[in-house]
């Protein structure tokens, strides 16, 4: 069976019989197929019925027409004449149509070197693979067209007719009529990367974002060729095409790309949608950035990014709701903020349904009540609801909050019953780094199943990118880790990482001072989230590097991750699983690069130590086995 794009429940198809044929397409064709069904192509992003790329045969384009016999005019090879209620009406010819997209789509691939035959090869400086286009006609057989003149406009071995794509077609005989369409055929077996590269060139959309520290999705032109190409991988791709109307929820692990999924879900839903768009997430930082790339992308006067407790207080401000009065607990105040933005809905004073879509990161950070709260906010004519899930990483759960094993999503009103997706690969970490998470979190990253409309906790597998093992490192006072971290800083500058894609990841606040510190007295510039404003305002335009909290690095990613004093974990009187959550977060924050220190042993260090060492072992083993 085919693969969609988007899958082909969620396609959008102009007439029955583009359905029909894409019905057929899944059916008859195997499973290395895949198939995009109006998906705009290239930089002029022209919109093909379908097109349908094979390892081993080529990149075939189709145009599909319902017309009947009677509907057709008049028709020559530039236009065709048609009888429409509306009277006859002047289309372009569907073949010369479907010709002109394949030359488009030859002209982006041909862009790339290594998408062109060598200058040894027989064909030197074409493309690597054979490429054809054609014309589906839905209903008009085969004999009814070899009894007109139209095969002067219409080639018919580039056309599929009625007869040709019946729920009892053969699948060899169907394929044979597709590839029938090639003007030039030859061996080729592309591999996955040089798919990729393909989908790359023909789909900008699904472009990840290469550039450090960043997540998002390159547009045309942002960038030259890359030697080693990012784009979203096939089930990132079909999932972000195919979320359609409705509550949404994605369960995914660290790394796993649900917040790209997410800026291509804005991007989607901002060109369509006349009401504003509202992100949400639980911490500054991660608002901090998202509301930065998006605004990059142009996006920010149809999306508002905010942290939850800034959209509550955003509200009692706007809708004239009187704030809680001021207390020395942050939390009490926060608490106070929500209760009235709920009684403000409650009472109709704030109004409900004014988003046409909210899509929410970190989700399980998020309180039951707010979750009762923010569905309200979406207008039900859209009803789009998206959340993302990872019960691993839930940080904020407090004393008495409910736990992943107590919460259902229908208790809160999101209906996930159908619409949920588990994304399980870890593309930020390399290998070393999200095994050695991975096993010294082995506890709280017990699998569980939960069910559509629970919360399952997703063991992260890797996508198998190898690097450097984690570097736990003992010092032997408070100036040698400094110096050492900054030393590590130093050498990544002089590898040519960036400032900004590198960070210091820090459990307590004297530990924030003491980087800040550091780096003020070598001369290294830094944007320290160390107070409520500054983790809104982390992104600046400068090159620096970025100091913020376990608690608040989540959701950010970083080539060179710096965890200094790692033997005060874990925190005096916090419990001892919560604090493990708050290192593994920080752990597989870490892009390429992971560097723990440490002055005295703790239970942590050892565990650490233990994981490095179990990894070592067994990567050891394995490379062994497989030589």
């Amino acid at each position: 069976m085919a693969r969609f794009f988007p899958v082909r429940s969620q396609c959008q198809f102009d007439t029955p019989g583009e359905r029909r044929f894409a019905e057929r397409l899944e059916k008859l064709l195997e499973d290395d197929y895949l198939c995009w069904s109006n998906v705009p192509v290239g930089p002029k992003a022209r919109y093909p019925d379908f097109v349908v790329l094979h390892p081993r045969r080529g990149i075939l384009v189709l145009e599909v027409k319902d017309w009947k016999l009677a509907t057709i005019h008049t028709i020559d090879p530039g236009h065709a004449r048609i009888h429409t209620l509306e009277g006859v009406k002047t289309e372009r010819n569907p073949m010369t149509q479907a010709r002109t997209n394949v030359l488009e789509l030859l002209l982006a691939l041909k862009k790339d070197p290594l998408l062109r035959q060598s200058k040894s090869s027989p064909r030197p400086g074409e493309l690597i693979m054979p490429w054809g286009w054609g014309v589906v006609l839905t209903n008009i057989t085969r004999r009814q067209f070899e009894g007109t003149d139209l095969h002067d406009a219409l080639d018919p071995q580039r056309v599929i007719f009625q007869d040709e794509m019946t729920e009892t077609a053969d699948p060899e005989a169907f394929q044979q009529r597709l590839w029938s369409m090639f003007p030039h055929v030859f061996p080729c077996t592309l591999t996955l990367p040089q798919i990729d590269r393909v989908r790359y060139h023909l789909y900008p959309e699904v472009r990840v974002n290469s550039q450090p520290g960043q997540f998002g999705l390159f547009a045309e032109g942002d960038a030259p060729i890359p030697s080693l190409i990012k784009v979203m991988d096939l089930q990132q791709e079909q999932l972000a095409r195919s979320l359609g109307e409705g509550h949404r929820v994605i369960h995914g692990a660290a790394g796993s790309g649900k917040t790209m999924i997410l800026g291509y879900r804005c991007e989607q839903l901002a060109k369509v949608s006349n009401k504003p768009i509202l992100v949400l997430c639980f911490n500054r930082s991660l608002a901090g950035r998202l509301r930065q790339v998006l605004v990059e992308k142009g996006l920010g006067e149809k999306v508002t990014v905010q942290h939850f407790h800034g959209w509550c207080s955003e509200m009692l401000a706007t809708y004239n709701v009187d704030k809680p009065k001021w207390s020395p607990s942050a939390a009490k105040y926060a608490a106070e903020q929500v209760e009235r933005t709920i009684d403000g809905v409650d009472r109709g004073q704030i109004p409900r349904a004014q988003y046409a879509a909210v899509l929410i990161d970190e989700g399980h950070d998020f309180a039951p009540e707010w979750f009762k709260l923010i569905v309200q906010m979406v207008d039900p004519a859209t009803n789009s609801l998206l959340v993302l899930y990872d019960d691993a990483q839930s940080i904020y759960r407090g004393k008495g909050k409910k736990t992943g094993l107590d919460f259902s999503f229908a208790s809160v009103g999101i209906q996930a019953q159908g619409r949920t997706t588990i994304l399980k690969l870890n593309y930020r970490n390399t290998l070393e780094v999200l095994s050695v998470a991975r096993a010294f979190a082995t506890e709280l990253l017990a699998g569980r199943d939960a069910g559509e409309d629970g919360v399952p906790v997703i063991v992260p597998e890797s996508a198998g990118r190898r690097g450097a093992f984690p570097e736990l490192i003992h010092c032997e006072g408070h100036w040698q880790e400094w110096d050492c971290l900054v030393s590590r800083i130093r050498d990544e500058l002089l590898n040519g990482r960036a400032l900004s894609d590198m960070a210091i990841i820090y459990r307590s606040s004297s530990q924030a001072q003491a980087a800040e510190h550091a780096l003020a007295q070598a001369g290294i510039a830094y944007a320290s989230g160390a107070n409520s404003k500054a983790r809104s305002e982390l992104y600046g335009p400068e090159d620096s590097v970025k100091i913020v909290s376990m608690h608040s690095s989540k959701g950010l990613e970083f080539g060179l991750v710096l965890i200094p004093g790692l033997g005060e974990m874990p925190k005096k009187g916090e419990p001892e699983a919560d604090e493990a959550r708050l290192l593994y977060v920080a752990m597989t924050r870490a892009i390429d690069r992971l560097v723990m220190t440490y002055q005295e042993h703790s239970d942590f260090t050892r565990r650490v130590q233990e994981a490095i060492g179990g990894v070592r072992e067994g990567l050891g083993v394995m490379r062994e086995s497989c030589a």
